[in-house]
């Protein structure tokens, strides 16, 4: 593919399930000159059988290989009918499709009697390294086939190959989009999971000082929180209206933030095999004690996400950042970006979109640019973030038509 400006589609669905997010970019450059352009974007909701499926996946439930195969390919159906969508009645069709496709499983590598992980117990006094796995849904071939467009897919195998946990992906992509010559900032992602890019005021081409990884619950916890209170009527708080409307329970934060997930060193990823449904049930089980309302819980579940960011932040950052920018859902959650003003004062707690990169498809325009690098050979990956060993290297598998 010839090195001029592409047009190529992004799509994502995080571990909220919420929906396919779908971002059609022109693309121009490389890195220090990469240049990004949202032409188009749209949220595609999942049917409701299709995500009450994945969501019974992602949280365990036995499945036959046949029935695996069929979820597989309904996941890959609904990518590409977004894909077409997003770029319908557009003057250029898209070149490219980048896919990070829906996670169902994520398991970090391991190193044998590493506290976060009970299942790696061992009397043995050698470190062992255990490669993670991650499982994507929604295959790359099958969106090739059905939308006619050369597709990338599967980003995170090869840095779970060389030891790495093949998450957070995004970073290298926030210190071309994002990065400042005089500021250190924090790019936080609040998806169903939380993760952080960490960049130091330096030139786009000086990566070393560039950490990230995922800092714990996100929306995932009060998603499944509300659900639980509505009776399944509502999926989450709209801009933490229930939220604000409760009183939190320090006692209880605290005892939830010795969670050895929150201690645990960078590099590091988790996701709802972790902090999911069981996690929830223990928090429910714990809150009893205290006879909280549900806006008291949910306001206590907001501030366990917030202190746990502001608790990682204190704890691995090499300094505080000047200025925060949040993405991702949780970004429109007032009550949470709220708190995490207070708790971080005096500085800035802002979103992408005040910088000029959408907080919304932020994610999805950076699973358009990992699928751009792809083709063109660009390492998609940080080592240092990762902790995979090795060079960084062009992430995904390209299906061509």
């Amino acid at each position: 593919m010839e090195k001029h400006p592409q047009y190529v589609i992004g799509l994502m669905s995080g571990t909220s399930v919420d929906g396919i997010d779908a971002a059609l970019v022109k693309i121009s450059g490389q890195q220090a000159d990469l240049n990004v352009e949202l032409v188009a974007a749209h949220t595609y909701p999942y049917p409701d059988e299709l995500r009450s499926q994945i969501l019974q996946l992602a949280q365990g439930t036995p499945l036959s290989l046949p029935a695996l195969a069929e979820v597989d390919d309904k996941i890959a159906q609904a990518f590409a009918e977004a894909a077409l969508a997003v770029q319908a009645n557009q003057r250029q069709p898209a070149d490219l499709i980048g896919s990070h496709g829906q996670t169902v499983y994520h398991r970090p590598p391991v190193n044998r009697g590493d506290r976060y992980n009970p299942q790696s117990q061992t009397s043995s006094s050698k470190s062992t390294i255990e490669l993670g796995y991650s499982l994507q849904l929604g295959r790359g071939a099958m969106i090739a086939h059905l939308t006619g467009i050369t597709t990338v897919s599967n980003f995170r195998a090869a840095d779970i190959a060389v030891q790495g946990q093949g998450a957070p992906l995004v970073p290298r992509i926030d210190v071309c989009l994002l990065g400042h010559p005089t500021q250190s900032r924090c790019i936080q992602n609040i998806g169903g999971i939380g993760n952080l890019t960490y960049l130091p005021p330096a030139p786009l081409t000086q990566l070393d000082a560039v950490c990230g990884w995922d800092t714990g619950p996100g929306n995932l916890l009060l998603d499944l929180a509300v659900a639980h209170f509505s009776e399944g009527q509502q999926t989450f708080d709209r801009n933490g209206a229930w939220a604000a409307s409760g009183t939190p329970c320090q006692a209880l934060v605290q005892h939830w933030l010795q969670d050895p997930y929150f201690a645990q060193t960078p590099p590091k990823s988790t996701g709802r095999e972790y902090f999911g449904v069981e996690f929830l049930d223990q928090c429910l089980a714990d809150a009893r004690a205290y006879a909280l309302s549900p806006a008291d819980l949910l306001a206590t579940l907001t501030e366990l996400t917030a202190r746990s960011i502001v608790e990682n932040y204190r704890q691995f950052l090499p300094q505080m950042p000047d200025c925060v920018l949040l993405c991702g859902g949780g970004s429109r959650n007032l009550y949470l970006k709220e708190r995490l003003q207070q708790l971080l004062a005096p500085r800035s707690v802002l979103t992408t979109d005040e910088v000029g990169v959408s907080a919304e498809f932020k994610e999805a325009i950076a699973f358009a640019v990992l699928g751009y690098w792809r083709v063109m050979g660009i390492p998609g990956n940080l080592p240092r973030v990762t902790g995979a060993k090795g060079q960084a290297m062009p992430l995904g598998d390209i299906f061509r038509v």
